[in-house]
């Protein structure tokens, strides 16, 4: 391995290594509040202030619709049990209040099961370990006292507005799909003066997807025109680390692009589109997300307020309905994790918004085989010791090579510093006349770091599969190690992975100068470094590499004494 090979290895190293100090912090919750995991949480803290209800972000010039029947009655709950999910949907504009994934539980260090308290317990003589909090459910809904509520269909640009929070009637009280293999429905109904307006959704108990129709009746004898938005409306606390490994906000999908907004940049308004596949607030892992029936008339708005209120919604096309009859508009919703073979099979590209960056077709190969592993082994760190095995095996062949050539070119480094004392004042020289040498010797300069270099994307497909696929959330591995898409929280595998670097490089045949040798030498030291706030599926993947990684040099190095 050459000098400039060398330097552009470190380089790259260091540039890795100056984005994760200064660019990639861990999230760390704020001061006073629990950290959470899920898009959001419905806050029913009853010391907290209660928030003045803002204007709604979609409220047009035009007055809200008028109640045909009088004052309203008071809104009520109606709860809807699948075997994935709680909601609960208010007549308080026809719109979800809550929703519960009974299959994730949220971030909560006290929630888990952990062994070291036990232990601490046993070596202190403590007689009660400290006893684990009952998790709670990832909730997706977050919204203050006087904000709207999420799905909430508004009209602005139209005949009249309908207000986010008018309340609608409905005959159901109760919708149980535990049980049940059938869709069933939830209607809502409201009439107005002029217009008489039914928002139906459709549960199918065996996912995380609801159809949803918003139809316009015209009770009056001419012509309306309607425009329909609709809005997922959620509280974003302006005091809360941002987590810089994913993020939390509005995204959409525009002619299949893929945009991200910031909601710390987000002021006012911000329209995208039109071709607006879909729209949705997100987080890392979960997702509450609605696609148009027709994409190619339908606009993203997005709107953050002075109370901290975002706004994601789906401005459709514009409708003209004939007296005397009505108007259907058509959406497809998907509230859950953002589980990657769920997403592609709804067909619009929503797999998009998980971050599997520019190594993405490694990642989702990496993640196929995982979960392929994991229907045997059934933990995901021994799905991925084994996946390490089988990468270490494919590569075999060229790390043997690698190998033999570093040996082959150690024992010609008297020849080069040889060559280098001959020619001290022509560099030119010096590397033509090695060259020379290498090709006399069938040596590749290059063989000693290919693996490595191969390597790389490898690593970093990995990467992604472990930080952002929602498989690895919570999944155990043994002892201390309670989720592999997070951290080490004792360091223990980074160390020992870093010890394991070292030897490796011990084992390696020294060449250059020693100022070479003594830059590699600090490699095992960088990595350690900055593989400290890595998933710890990551780490166990490189360690396990390098322990692979030991025998085969050892086995070589043998092989080629004897």
């Amino acid at each position: 391995m050459d000098k400039r090979t060398i330097l552009a290895i470190v380089l790259s190293l260091a540039v890795l290594l100056v984005y994760q100090i200064f660019f990639v912090k861990p999230p760390v919750p704020s001061k006073g509040t629990v950290p959470q995991a899920s898009t959001g949480q419905v806050r029913q803290d009853a010391d907290a202030p209660s928030t003045p209800a803002p204007a709604a972000t979609t409220a047009s010039a035009r007055p809200a619709l008028k109640s045909a029947v009088g004052p309203q009655a008071p809104p009520r709950d109606i709860t809807v049990e699948t075997a994935h999910y709680t909601a609960v949907f208010s007549t308080r504009g026809a719109a979800l209040k809550s929703l519960k994934l009974k299959d994730y539980y949220r971030d909560c260090h006290e929630c888990t099961d952990d062994i070291w308290p036990k232990i601490k317990g046993l070596v202190t003589g403590t007689k009660a370990p400290l006893k684990p909090k009952t998790p709670e459910f990832v909730e997706l809904v977050d919204v203050r006292e006087g904000m709207p509520y999420p799905l909430a269909v508004t009209f602005p640009e139209s005949g009249a507005d309908v207000a986010p929070d008018e309340v609608f009637e409905a005959a159901q009280s109760k919708l149980d799909l535990t049980g049940s293999r059938e869709k069933q429905q939830l209607v809502f109904s409201k009439s107005f003066h002029n217009v008489k307006i039914e928002k139906i959704f459709s549960f199918d108990p065996s996912g995380y997807t609801i159809g949803m129709d918003v139809k316009v009746y015209n009770l009056t004898g001419t012509p309306i025109t309607q425009i329909p938005q609709l809005n997922w409306y959620q509280y974003v606390d302006p005091q809360k680390i941002d987590d810089s490994y994913g993020h939390e906000g509005p995204i959409v999908s525009v002619g299949g692009s893929v945009e991200l907004q910031e909601v710390k940049k987000l002021q006012g308004q911000s329209i995208q589109g039109p071709n607006v596949l879909w729209g949705a607030f997100e987080s890392k892992y979960f997702i509450a997300s609605f696609i148009p029936e027709n994409p190619s008339l339908t606009n993203a708005v997005m709107t953050r307020d002075e109370a901290d209120m975002v706004a994601v919604g789906l401005k459709g096309r514009k409708e003209i309905i004939p007296g005397g009859q009505n108007s259907v508009f058509s959406y497809s919703l998907y509230l859950g994790p953002k589980q990657y073979d769920l997403l592609k099979h709804l067909g619009v590209g929503l797999e998009n918004a998980i971050d599997f960056g520019w190594f993405k077709w490694l990642a989702i190969p990496a993640l196929y085989i995982l979960n392929f592993l994991y229907g045997f082994v059934l933990n995901y760190g021994i799905a991925i010791i084994i996946l390490t095995t089988i990468i270490k095996i494919i590569f075999w062949p060229l790390g043997n090579m690698s190998y033999k050539s570093m040996n082959e070119m150690k024992k010609l480094q008297p020849k080069i510093e040889a060559l280098k004392q001959k020619y001290k004042n022509d560099q030119t020289k010096i590397g033509q006349e090695t060259m020379a040498l290498y090709r006399e010797h069938k040596v590749n300069p290059f063989s000693g770091c290919l693996p490595m270099l191969i390597q790389i994307p490898v690593f970093f497909g990995l990467y992604k599969a472990l930080m952002y696929s929602i498989e690895l959330r919570h999944s155990p591995f043994f002892f201390w190690i309670q989720d592999l898409s997070a951290k080490d929280p004792y360091y223990i595998t980074p160390i020992i992975m870093g010890a394991t670097q070292f030897i490796t490089q011990k084992m390696t045949p020294a060449m250059g100068d020693p100022m070479q040798q003594k830059i590699m030498l600090l490699m095992p030291v960088i990595f350690t470094f900055f593989f400290l706030n890595f998933p710890s599926g990551l780490v166990i993947y490189w360690l396990w590499n390098n322990i692979l990684q030991i025998g085969q040099q050892y086995y070589i190095n043998k092989k080629l004494a004897v």
